[in-house]
């Protein structure tokens, strides 16, 4: 187990990166911010000289590959991190320096434990992509296919492993200081970033997210998910199919090959709702980079190694959410965040209805180009600490990608209204999943359920509560308090890790002025 000591000196060290981008100013500022957490922030900066517009994302892209992935991860997050931080990490690029083909073709060689041209036909040394976590490379097999080759970085699992420990580390601190921290719940941040970040670790995880997603797409016409080469592929190596087109992110390109720039925005925002209401598993990472627009108009997407999954209970609340905020009935979206219980039952249903009708009135039939980002999301703050509303973490990767497919959209067509695309569509499955044949069918789904359940529940109860007979039950004992349980719990260790943390931000400021790292 990593000592403490050990994950204060990498906190430190990755804080000196920080101040030098300027990122740790909005933590020592911020009036949440527990007292050792300002502490430890001043001692990281000490002595560095800090721009005068912080670049957080630039900063986490200095750090390291896992600190881009967590980066990306807090862009979500404005209530944790605030909106400057926020609105700047959007632009980070999971790019970094391509890894010498050499290392490559040995990682692809071990993984499958035969020479690459057992395989491939041809591989093109250089690069159409590299990320944090992989690089990408264009292939023919052996068959005759064209195809991209998705292989994992060198290392880059024990690195992620070896970083992570101490974001565990560093948010179980926090949020054990309570306040603010507490309500934010950065453990389950950071345990919701290290489930995700496991998952594209393993490239197996990410073929078989693909598969599911074209499954549940097949119906929906003018939208591709690449076939996956199962043949090639394991967990350090994924072959796909390839794909050719214009990356969606290039409008003029769009326009000049004859594409409907409203028809593409508005097929796209209803792919991302059939795969999130409908489907309950949908592409989180469909930036611009990852979607791509066939000659014939198709959208394709790529990049399948954050996914997103909602319960059909979730996906029933999350509609009529957006369907009472289209309609402006915030009296049903009020009922239904204290049924969720994401409001606690102490708080007044009328008086949440009337804060959400503050802010979502003024978001109602207009354009997005009209629309105040920063604005809807001040107000959606205040409501949360206003309202006790702990983070929904399950809901994180939503409201990303929701922003994400909004901006896409907003690109294609600034004219395009998000609510008008997406109403007729949360309707008519509010109407299929809501209505009274599918309340029905519910109803005796349940009951049979439970009807099956009772024989074993009670075995269940058999076996918890078997015959008296045998030997006596013992009587209760008592809770009896161990001294050294009592002794760790006064220790105060606080001041020895502020001392810690003060030798260690002294051996890095020595080792940066002797240009060690």
């Amino acid at each position: 187990m990593t000592r403490p000591r050990t994950h204060i000196f990498r906190l430190l060290k990755w804080g000196r990166t920080l101040a030098k981008h300027g990122a740790l100013r909005g933590i020592e500022h911020d009036p949440n911010t527990p007292p050792p957490v300002k502490r430890l922030a001043r001692i990281a900066r000490f002595g560095t000289s800090q721009p005068r517009v912080p670049d957080y994302a630039e900063a986490f892209r200095a750090i390291g590959p896992a600190a881009i992935k967590l980066g990306q991860t807090l862009a979500t997050r404005p209530d944790l991190v605030g909106e400057e931080a926020a609105h700047n990490l959007l632009s980070l690029q999971d790019s970094l320096p391509p890894v010498p083909f050499a290392e490559i073709r040995a990682v692809i060689e071990s993984s499958f434990g035969q020479p690459l041209e057992a395989f491939y036909a041809h591989v093109d040394p250089e690069p159409v992509g590299a990320a944090s976590i992989a690089q990408v490379h264009r292939g023919v097999t052996t068959d005759g296919k064209d195809v991209a080759i998705k292989v994992l970085r060198p290392g880059i699992r024990e690195k992620f492993a070896r970083d992570i420990e101490t974001y565990e580390w560093a948010a179980a601190h926090v949020e054990a200081m309570g306040g603010e921290a507490k309500r934010l719940r950065p453990r389950l941040t950071i345990a919701n970033f290290k489930r995700w970040t496991l998952r594209e670790l393993d490239l197996r995880r990410e073929a078989a997210s693909a598969s599911e997603l074209a499954e549940a797409m097949r119906a929906i016409p003018g939208y591709h998910i690449p076939a996956i080469d199962w043949d090639r592929t394991n967990g350090r190596v994924m072959t796909v199919e390839w794909v050719d087109g214009v990356k969606i992110s290039k409008r003029d390109e769009l326009i000049a090959a004859g594409h409907d720039l409203p028809d593409l925005a508005k097929r796209l925002v209803l792919a991302f709702l059939t795969q999130a209401i409908s489907a309950g598993f949908f592409h989180a990472d469909m930036h611009q980079g990852n979607l791509f627009v066939r000659a014939d108009g198709t959208i394709v997407a790529i990049d399948f190694g954050i996914m997103g999954r909602i319960d059909r209970r979730a996906r029933m609340w999350l509609a009529e959410i957006l369907y009472g905020l289209t309609t402006g009935n915030y009296r049903r979206v009020a009922e239904i965040h204290f049924e969720a219980q994401y409001v606690p039952s102490y708080h007044n249903v009328d008086e949440f209805a009337t804060a959400l009708r503050a802010v979502g009135e003024p978001m109602r039939g207009k354009p997005v180009s009209e629309l105040s980002v920063g604005q809807m999301l001040d107000g959606l703050f205040a409501i949360t600490r206003d309202f006790d509303m702990q983070t929904q973490p399950h809901l994180l990767l939503l409201q990303k990608t929701m922003v994400m497919v909004e901006g896409i959209a907003t690109q294609l067509h600034p004219e395009i209204n998000m609510w008008d695309v997406s109403a007729p569509f949360v309707r008519e499955w509010i109407r299929g999943e809501l209505g009274p044949e599918a309340a029905l069918a519910d109803r005796i789904r349940e009951d049979t359920d439970t009807l099956l359940r009772i024989p074993a529940l009670v075995r269940r109860l058999e076996d918890q509560y078997p015959p008296k007979g045998g030997a006596p039950e013992p009587p209760p004992l008592p809770e009896i308090e161990l001294m050294w349980d009592k002794r760790q719990r006064s220790e105060r260790r606080w001041p020895g890790y502020l001392l810690t943390a003060a030798i260690g931000a002294g051996a890095v400021f020595a080792a940066q002025s002797l240009g060690w790292f």
